[in-house]
């Protein structure tokens, strides 16, 4: 049951979502009248608020796919293609011809977002040395997103004023007045970015890893990185190009998508961040549709205004669930592979495992070690009693002159070596 949750979860939301869009709104249509009323009814819902309720379905589950494309190819959560420069490139290419006015017919607009899109992702993946750097990405993203909304500021202040609130309206990302005639312009898009997106999915598995690891198993980073970015450029630029940029869905969907299968990968994330960005889309614009009716805002205000809160707090949520998982333990559970000195016999320690170097004659009590066992060259005269080494042991010279009466006067050391216990020291045998 814990499995299908998050499928009747957003089955129903997704339902109740669709039927509030097609219902509410001047005039309200009641349901069993939405496909049998009169003519301005049947006009109503089939030529304004249906198409407008699959072009939420379909930017809602682009936008969701692209932006977990590119947290999966980054390894950053935050790499929402509002932070990396994608939507604001985009957006860019579709209001440069609108106030330079330039004629561009309809069907050129989507190769415009598409080339924008393209120009702020690549600058900010190159500019990052190809996403090594998490927190690189991010502020060079953010950097490159700001030159292109500076440029984005002057462009709306060279316009004139219907041009201006055009843009302004266009730059919050805004479903309104959207026809059939839209929604169809994105299909090609999304026949070649389906495939590829399919193609790309494994790929963002193996990302996941690090790049070094990446690497090891055959994988080209930084070509699988630009590929993964071409995916999420296709994804986001037809939509751009018809309804702006709307906002945060990239960063949202993904979220949910993770917080409800957290066991899962991102093969089976991709789906799931689609559909919980259809999900966000169409909840965002019943308030965009009715909060001040009868005037509309902007999708996008929504999106950012719930969305941002939302993902955060699934963010800190999944992030304390992976703290409270890799945690330290109690105050008396020693790590991994340490083990506190009392508790390893000193029987157990390999006689092998200790060198002769290791082990200081200051350590070992002077009747624990015979005379025959430690090497001439190791030991000096003056650590030993002149007493406790037998005078054929010494080589001739071994002993500098004076050594007896410097060893005599270090006798006191041979009590003081032999009052030390047998504990504190290695297995007698461990010396050679």
């Amino acid at each position: 049951m814990s499995r299908r949750l998050p499928v009747i979860a957003a089955a129903a939301l997704l339902a109740a979502a669709a039927m509030l869009t097609l219902c509410l709104g001047t005039p309200p249509v009641p349901p069993h009248r939405l496909f049998t009323g009169d003519g301005v009814t049947q006009v109503i819902v089939t030529q304004l608020r249906l198409p407008r309720l699959v072009l939420a379905l379909v930017a809602g589950a682009c936008l969701g796919a692209a932006g977990l494309v590119l947290q999966e190819a980054l390894r950053n959560p935050l790499a929402v293609p509002e932070l990396l420069g994608v939507s604001s490139g985009a957006a860019l290419g579709v209001a440069a011809p609108l106030v330079l006015a330039l004629a561009v017919p309809v069907a050129v607009q989507p190769l415009l977002a598409l080339g924008g899109a393209a120009m702020g992702g690549a600058l900010t993946l190159v500019a990052a040395g190809f996403g090594r750097s998490p927190s690189a990405v991010l502020l060079t993203g953010a950097a490159v997103a700001a030159a292109l909304q500076a440029a984005l500021l002057v462009l709306m202040v060279m316009a004139d004023q219907l041009d201006l609130q055009i843009i302004y309206r266009y730059l919050l990302g805004s479903l309104s007045a959207r026809t059939w005639d839209d929604v169809t312009g994105l299909w090609p898009w999304l026949l070649i970015a389906l495939p590829a997106l399919v193609l790309c999915a494994p790929v963002l598995a193996v990302l996941r890893l690090g790049d070094d690891d990446a690497q090891a198993l055959g994988v080209r980073v930084r070509r699988a990185r630009f590929a993964a970015l071409a995916v999420a450029v296709v994804l986001i630029a037809p939509v751009v190009a018809v309804c702006g940029p709307v906002a945060w869905v990239g960063f949202l969907a993904p979220q949910l998508a993770r917080r409800l299968r957290p066991d899962a990968d991102a093969v089976r994330w991709l789906p799931w961040a689609a559909v919980w960005g259809a999900v966000v889309v169409v909840c965002a614009d019943l308030p965009a549709r009715l909060a001040l009716a009868p005037t509309e805002t902007p999708v996008g205000a929504w999106t950012a205004l719930l969305g941002v809160p939302a993902g955060v707090a699934l963010l800190r949520v999944r992030r304390g669930a992976r703290a409270g998982a890799t945690g330290p333990g109690p105050a008396g559970d020693t790590q991994a592979g340490v083990a506190p000195a009392s508790d390893v016999p000193q029987d157990d320690v390999p006689t092998h495992d200790v060198r002769a170097g290791d082990v200081r004659v200051d350590d070992v009590p002077a009747g624990d070690v015979p005379a025959g066992d430690v090497p001439t060259d190791d030991v000096r005269a003056d650590d030993v009693p002149a007493s406790d080494v037998p005078a054929g042991d010494v080589p001739a010279g071994g002993v500098p002159a004076g050594g007896a009466a410097e060893g005599a006067r270090s006798a006191p050391a041979a009590g003081r070596l032999a009052g030390r216990g047998r504990a504190s020291g290695p297995d007698p045998g461990a010396v050679r």
